[in-house]
């Protein structure tokens, strides 16, 4: 179960401290729950880990499909491997291990893709990751998250350490607002009903759930009802839900931090369509676009991913 906090203004703990802290949890009842770094300890802190359990962390260096192929390896012998990098470096520069070695192979490999989206900054287009829940989506039996907040995203890290497969979640290293309280639990494969509404259908997910309560929050004052789904879990789809959902709606919006190819506006229009489902529908994400340098609040403003970018798209839509 759930619950929404009270003030959205107040940012927990770096989401990359809340990672490390939950693998240590996981350690210290599993010993075989190991960490893998790509040479950002210091950004990441995945020290933390080091320092407290030096004997289940391994600095694998800027080599990042030979960190997959440790940590597949290191599966096959019964291990829980997690490894860490740059989103577009823990998917699309190792999609073919990742695929073949992990997947095919039928290991288990926890993967945190940080920084994903605007949330890059400086370290700009090079490191911009605007397809990674495209490609993990590809991967057969693979499960894909992209976590909106502290309690969330440690939720999905013990979550994933529980279980086998090809696991991949994405978010920001730094502090980010509050969604959920403290306590709250999820349901892998559901989504959260978090704003009630008539007119309109928003679906979203990651750092950007906030704007979308920002945004359906200001509509409604003036007159514009807006649901608000988190759809942290992209794969498996919450098909129930969405089909649930959509009944009476006048439109539908996704909104992601992500290219509107092959991601949530993706899978969501496959459900739609596939079930006859007849409504105004809108992508609202980057469209054939690459990544830039600047500060992630400029970047958001640059991609038009904020609260009020989504406000004028529902308007235009209805």
């Amino acid at each position: 179960m759930f619950k929404l906090v009270e003030d959205r203004s107040k940012k927990g703990l770096d989401l990359c401290v809340t990672v490390a802290n939950a693998i240590m949890d996981e350690i210290a009842v599993n010993d075989k729950v190991v960490y893998l770094e790509a040479d950002l300890g210091g950004a990441s802190k995945s020290t933390l880990v080091e320092k407290k359990y030096p004997d289940n962390f391994i600095q694998c260096g800027i080599s990042e499909a030979n960190m997959v192929g440790v940590a597949c390896g290191m599966s096959s012998e019964g291990f829980v491997p997690f490894i860490h990098t740059f989103g577009p470096f823990a998917t699309r520069r190792v999609f073919d291990q990742v695929y073949l070695s992990g997947g095919y192979a039928h290991n288990t490999i926890n993967i945190y893709g940080s920084d994903p989206g605007f949330t890059v900054g400086p370290n700009g287009g090079t490191h911009t990751t605007w397809e990674d829940v495209a490609l993990m989506r590809t991967i057969p039996g693979a499960v894909v998250c992209d976590t909106c907040d502290e309690v969330q995203t440690a939720w999905v890290v013990k979550e994933f350490a529980k279980s086998e497969g090809v696991h991949y979640f994405r978010c920001n290293r730094k502090p980010v607002r509050n969604v959920y309280e403290k306590g709250s639990t999820f349901e892998m494969g559901k989504g959260n009903v978090i704003h009630k509404g008539s007119d309109v259908l928003v679906i979203t997910a990651g750092q950007i759930v906030s704007d979308a309560l920002d945004a359906a929050e200001e509509l409604e004052k003036q007159g514009i009802s807006v649901e608000v789904i988190d759809m942290f879990c992209i794969k498996p789809l919450d098909v129930e839900l969405i089909l649930s959902e959509v009944k009476g709606k006048k439109a539908v919006v996704t909104f992601e931090n992500h290219s509107i190819t092959g991601g949530l506006g993706s899978a969501v229009s496959e459900v739609l369509m596939e079930n006859g489902v007849s409504v105004p529908f809108k992508r609202h994400g980057i469209n054939e676009l690459f990544g830039q340098v600047g500060t992630p609040d400029f970047l958001q403003k640059e991609f038009k991913l904020t609260a009020s970018d989504l406000e004028e798209t529902i308007k235009s839509l209805l």
